[in-house]
């Protein structure tokens, strides 16, 4: 499992120089996540790369995406609004 998430974190250091090069900024400690549907930009702090909730997400976007995200950051296969009430837990503890 620590080789998957040392995977994507790789992947998404590299999303971020990438979206910071074409003029989006994502402060040092970031990164960048699509989500949804119609793909919705966040930014979320990397220390939730960490979390088991958030971990399994990262299993569930590597069943659905592999290591391919074809919007240069990280896309989570969930719906705008658990996303958020994942992000909302995580960000109180």
């Amino acid at each position: 499992m620590g080789f998957r998430i040392t995977s994507i974190i790789k992947r998404a250091s590299f999303s971020t120089t990438q979206a910071s090069t074409k003029g989006f900024e994502v402060p040092k400690g970031y990164l960048t996540v699509y989500v949804g549907d119609r793909m919705k930009r966040f930014v979320i702090p990397v220390s939730y790369l960490n979390q088991p909730l958030f971990q399994e997400l990262l299993h569930q976007a590597e069943e659905e995406f592999g290591y391919d995200h074809p919007m240069g950051g990280l896309t989570i296969p969930s719906n705008e609004d658990e996303f958020l009430n994942l992000t909302s837990h995580l960000s109180e503890l």
